[in-house]
């Protein structure tokens, strides 16, 4: 993270890059370093990228939820001063983009969604695995990947740690429940900024027909496979996940 990496007040986050601000929102179980790729790449390619830590275990526990989760991101664009900006989530980081577009639809330039919880009601929950052994949750880990190897030591350790916090898991229980109460499918019609949607084609957490009803419900959507990929496009494929981002980029003149 070197020099990109900032605090202020309540916020940490990774800065680079001067231009169009594209804010990019981690799931559940993302560290900022999952978009380790897109953050160098497009830093400088002319935009300013920017990326908050979510404070998903440090809410209260009755405020955290998908709604409080935007609130955070609306108070931290505040705080930048940014304007006429794109989003881009993975996982409840998608979801939480799109609960923001709906609430501040003249602020947001573009969306860009990856695996995006919000309309597939058991993704969150799913995605998430119960307590057990090292070995049961490192096997969870990898499924969410198409290439196991993806889940490295450190990504399984991280899992397993996170879900016998007891603080950890009663918030992620808490996000689940709240991911399922917004579902998003009757507010995408509204949003007419251009969407890109990235996927997996092996994704088994939001499946392949939930990008396809992104897709039907977002009016200005583009829908981009790749094959060979899971939940996590961004990791397991960087090259070919920035191919398509620019490619959208540069046909929206975003």
């Amino acid at each position: 993270m070197g020099d990109n990496y900032k605090t202020e007040g309540d916020y940490s986050y990774l800065e680079a890059g001067e231009g169009t601000p594209i804010i990019i929102l981690h799931g559940l179980m993302g560290n900022l370093s999952n978009f380790d790729g897109v953050f160098d790449y497009f830093s400088k390619k002319g935009y300013q990228v920017l990326m908050p830590e979510l404070p998903i275990y440090s809410l209260p526990i009755l405020q955290t939820n998908v709604k409080n989760l935007s609130k955070f991101v609306k108070k931290f664009v505040k705080h930048k001063g940014l304007e006429n900006y794109i989003l881009l989530g993975n996982s409840l980081g998608g979801h939480i983009a799109l609960y923001y577009t709906k609430h501040n639809p003249d602020e947001v330039k573009g969306l860009v969604l990856t695996g995006s919880s919000g309309l597939y009601e058991s993704a969150m929950g799913e995605s998430y695995p119960k307590r057990g052994d090292y070995e049961y949750i490192k096997k969870k880990a990898q499924d969410v990947f198409y290439d196991p190897e993806i889940a490295t030591k450190e990504i399984v350790d991280d899992v397993y740690d996170s879900v016998n916090d007891r603080n950890k898991l009663i918030r992620t229980l808490a996000i689940a429940k709240s991911a399922i109460r917004h579902n998003m499918a009757g507010d995408l019609p509204d949003m007419s900024m251009p969407a890109c949607l990235i996927w997996g084609k092996n994704d088994s957490v939001t499946p392949p027909d939930v990008a396809e009803e992104f897709n039907k419900l977002l009016p200005k959507a583009s829908l981009y496979w790749i094959d060979k990929c899971g939940h996590a496009p961004m990791m397991e494929h960087p090259d070919k996940f920035n191919e398509l981002l620019e490619d959208w980029l540069n046909k929206e003149n975003l």
